[in-house]
């Protein structure tokens, strides 16, 4: 600590020249907060008086030293917050192969090349073939999705500004105060900095001097209007509510008018914003993809783990050991969906290309996934909902009443003003248009004017008509008010009476629930004295004034923010705001874009509550309002925990813990950095339009995955059910090893065109989200349906075509191989679709080439040279009338199980 005494007081604070200890997070905080010397800091900054922060900082008006600033930046290092920084490529790459299914593939390749390569027969020699189709599906699939995840990392890293930041820097050179532009990195604790109109501010700072200062801090607060700052303590000031305290201004905030000088209180990884961006880096919250894969993934090695082991036993009792366990590694590859990961891998990259035509930047691939699996979308409000620019809503007489007159007082006032003007001044002459402004130009003359400050909250233009001067006063309404002693009403000017003071008190709290910051114009006319002369005009002259009107500001909604939102509605996606602005701003802007805010829940509100308790009363709230990033990022978290995938959509330093806690993430290509470094969508347009096609693109994307899942996994755990079968009754394998694997591959091969595949309607319409039960019982059910078709191959093949002995057995391998593979591909139509196939629902054509070009293979192979390398034989012709048959009634079975499953569960895909 150090103290200091001041007008007899003994004041301290904590010593800034020792870094505090980081923060603790506890169990089931959303992100880390400032540490307890860093708020101190801030606290004790703002409610203590400028000169003792300069003290306390070791500084003064005139700026420090150079040997004073190497030394804070030895302890302190650069002004530099910690970013995620995309890995290197070679991290990437490998980070790649981190996936269940390519571990799955790559130790069955590692089990092969031990049995096949290793270990291999000397008289056979080693058989590559087994680990090289494993080890191109593994390489293909890696190389795919790191190319594309790749890509898009480097399109993002491309879209942050690449300009050098530089500001205002007073420090002392020879003794002397010398004032130079500087890189903002190059700031330390101490500095003093000059602010005017248009700069960032580049570090914590403390007010020492403003003048008409207003600074936005709207990537911290979700204000849209700018805050008014002073060099007063503010007593007032607390931790919770730091960011409002009217004498500090926050790195990454931006001046919008005014001028000021301040000194540098937190810089780096010690200020505001760099102790909210090192909470979020590092690893992310698994989302709901991560979560769904792996469920699904355990399921299918379950099934692995019982099936394997029982053919390898059965085999190995009724034939030898070594067959028995080449078959059982078979099996386990015959299990394994082996293309899914290029599938799923496929499937994004698909729905990245599509995103990236309607300017989306897909930086993470699965969010495309979690976009269509998403159920609630939590919006920031401004610049999301808003057009995050502020506008004249209503410009009002006396009596509430629109009214031209006040508006065109308002706009001589904002016109004739020499100052900056701000953004509620640039509204005001937005409203009047070039009409009404050309005949002020002409009807006026500026005199004089009395600018703005913060004690007066108002400010005034003297204005002459040729004849005499008008002082046009424009300021906060209840200060205005205790300055007027007469309104225009009906063009008359009369007296306002107590009685209507509360009137128009009613009047300002009434368009002040509505969300409006409201403003007042007064009037005052001024004669000349006997002489023709006028007085020199002050801010004492403005009293005895007359009320013309109101002025009610408001940052619209966008105008596709309603039919955007309804839209998402209609998708079964329920739309939460959660903003830090205030209450009834956030309601007044939910109405206009047609939603109901109901009870809006305050921030604080919530902070004893468990996520538990949160997550239902998120459940049952469409708003919530005043809320500080770890807030933000709370309420996403706790309905994640109540089962909700969950969007969030954000461009503020106050956004972006709640971007890395969503399920997926989604910013603008204007946004700060650590908002666009945690979100894992980039839009380059803010246009809510956008999240209604990505949605549907991320349903379609899951449905043709699960599709992919669904139908393989079922085939698969059906032609293992009847190689059990077989295994148990056969004297000699059912099928060579090897084919196994080709068949597959062929399969596999044919499936690669399901992303580009038609999606039924009624498939989209609601949220899609990973589980495993619908999968347990489609494998189940629907994969042993193949196995009765199987069956009747064997008997078809062992009575009628008399393949019933160990010397004929290539002949009935053949005979189920052309049914088997036929019946697999063919059922994808059946099963792709929960209606009709090729009558209500027909398949994207690339998947009709691809099936038929397999089956076309599975008819041939046996008839040719490679075929009898394998170990297949030609089939005499009679056998084929009998494959007809088959896979007709076959086809027909399948139709009436699934009309049968979907009665009894009411889902398909």
């Amino acid at each position: 600590m150090r103290a200091f005494r001041v007008n007899d007081q003994v004041l301290t604070l904590p010593d800034p020249t020792r870094a505090p200890r980081p923060a603790t997070k506890k169990r089931g905080e959303a992100t880390a907060t400032l540490s307890t010397a860093q708020q101190r800091i801030l606290v004790d900054s703002a409610t203590q008086p400028a000169k003792i922060t300069l003290r306390a900082f070791s500084s003064d008006i005139d700026g420090i030293d150079e040997r004073a600033v190497e030394e804070r930046r030895a302890r302190y290092g650069t002004n530099e917050v910690r970013h995620d920084k995309p890995a290197p490529a070679v991290v990437q790459l490998l980070k790649t192969f981190l996936n269940p299914f390519i571990l799955i593939l790559m130790f069955l390749a590692g089990v092969m090349l031990c049995t096949d390569v290793i270990f291999a027969d000397p008289l056979d020699g080693p058989d590559f073939t087994g680990v090289s189709t494993i080890g191109a599906m593994v390489l293909v699939s890696v190389l795919l999705r790191f190319w594309q995840e790749y890509r898009s990392s480097r399109a993002a890293e491309q879209l942050k500004a690449m300009v050098r930041t530089t500001a205002a820097i007073t420090r002392r050179v020879d003794g002397r105060p010398v004032t130079g532009e500087l890189p903002i990195e190059q700031i330390v604790r101490g500095d003093i900095v000059q602010l005017a109109a248009g700069d960032m501010i580049p570090a914590d700072v403390r007010f020492l001097r403003t003048k008409d200062l207003q600074i936005n801090q709207s990537m911290l607060t979700g204000e849209a209007m700018p805050a008014e700052k002073t060099f007063e303590a503010d007593k007032t000031a607390t931790a919770a509510s730091i960011v409002d305290a009217a004498n500090l201004g926050f790195m990454g905030t931006s001046v919008v008018s005014g001028s000021g000088t301040a000194v540098v209180i937190g810089t780096g990884r010690l200020s505001y914003f760099g102790s909210m961006s090192s909470a979020i880096v590092g690893a992310r919250p698994e989302t709901a993809f991560d979560q769904g894969i792996k469920r699904v993934t355990f399921t299918l090695i379950k099934f692995m783990f019982v099936m394997v082991p029982v053919v390898f036993i059965v085999n190995g009792l009724t034939k030898d050991w070594t067959s028995a366990f080449l078959f059982g590694v078979t099996t386990a590859v015959g299990l394994t969906p082996e293309m899914l990961p290029l599938v799923v891998t496929a499937n994004l990259a698909k729905g990245a290309k599509f995103m990236a035509r309607r300017k989306v930047i897909v930086k993470r691939l699965n969010s495309i996934q979690n976009l269509g699996a998403m159920d609630v979308l939590a919006t920031d409000k401004t610049g999301t909902l808003t057009e995050d620019r502020i506008v004249l809503e209503q410009h009002l007489d006396t009596s509430g009443t629109r009214s031209e007159s006040t508006l065109r007082y308002a706009a001589a006032n904002a016109h004739f003003q020499t100052g900056l003007r701000n953004l509620l001044d640039g509204a005001v002459l937005a409203a009047a248009g070039p009409g009404m402004l050309d005949e002020v130009r002409r009807d006026f003359s500026l005199v004089d004017e009395m600018p703005f400050d913060f004690m007066r909250r108002r400010m005034s233009v003297v204005v002459s008509d040729g004849f005499a001067q008008t002082i046009i006063t424009k300021g906060a309404a209840e200060e205005l008010l205790d300055r007027c002693t007469n309104e225009l009403r009906d063009g008359e000017e009369t007296e306002l009476t107590a009685a209507r003071r509360i009137e128009l008190d009613d009047l300002v709290a009434a368009q002040n629930e509505l969300g409006m910051r409201v403003l007042a114009v007064a009037v005052r006319s001024i004669a000349p004295d006997e002489k023709g002369r006028f007085p020199d005009y002050s801010a004492e002259d403005e009293h005895d004034m007359t009320l013309v009107g109101f002025l009610s500001f408001l940052d619209p909604p966008k105008a596709t923010a309603g039919a955007a939102i309804a839209n998402l509605r209609h998708r079964g996606v329920e739309v939460k705001v959660i903003t830090g602005d205030n209450p009834l701003v956030a309601a007044t802007v939910c109405r206009e874009i047609g939603m109901d805010p109901g009870r809006i829940v305050l921030g604080p509100e919530i902070d004893d509550l468990s996520l538990r308790e949160l997550g239902e009363l998120a459940d049952e709230t469409a708003v919530f309002a005043k809320t500080n990033p770890a807030q933000k990022a709370r309420i996403v978290e706790a309905m994640r925990e109540h089962g909700h995938t969950v969007g969030f959509m954000g461009d503020g330093i106050n956004d972006a813990p709640a971007l890395r806690t969503a399920d997926v993430g989604i910013s603008v290509d204007t946004a700060v950095d650590i908002a666009k470094e945690s979100a894992d969508i980039i839009l380059l347009e803010k246009d809510l339009n956008v999240l209604g096609g990505g949605v549907v693109e991320g349903r379609r994307t899951f449905v043709n995955t699960m599709k992919y899942i669904k139908m393989t996994a079922s085939s698969n755990f059906g032609n293992m059910f009847s190689v059990l079968v077989a295994s148990a009754m056969l004297p000699f394998l059912p099928m060579i090893p090897l084919v196994v694997l080709v068949q597959n591959l062929a399969y596999d091969l044919s499936m690669l065109t399901l992303p580009w595949d038609r999606v039924d309607e009624g498939d989209i319409e609601q949220p899609r989200k990973w589980e495993t039960k619908t999968l347990s019982r489609f494998m189940i059910l629907i994969g042993p349906t193949s196995s009765i078709f199987d069956i009747t191959t064997y008997l078809l093949m062992w009575f009628v075509f008399q393949a019933n002995s160990p010397a004929h057995a290539a002949l009935f391998q053949s005979g189920w191989f052309i049914e088997s593979i036929i019946s697999q591909t063919l059922i994808v139509h059946l099963l792709r679709t929960k209606r009709l196939p090729f009558v209500q629902s027909r398949a994207g054509l690339p998947v009709l080439l691809a099936t038929g070009a397999v089956c076309v293979f599975g008819l041939v192979l046996p008839f040719t040279g490679w075929g009898h390398v394998l170990g297949l034989v030609s089939l005499p012709w009679t056998y084929f009338p009998w494959l007809v048959l088959t896979l007709a009634v076959y086809c027909l079975v399948v139709h009436v199980a699934k009309k049968a499953f979907i009665r009894r569960f009411g889902a398909w895909i």
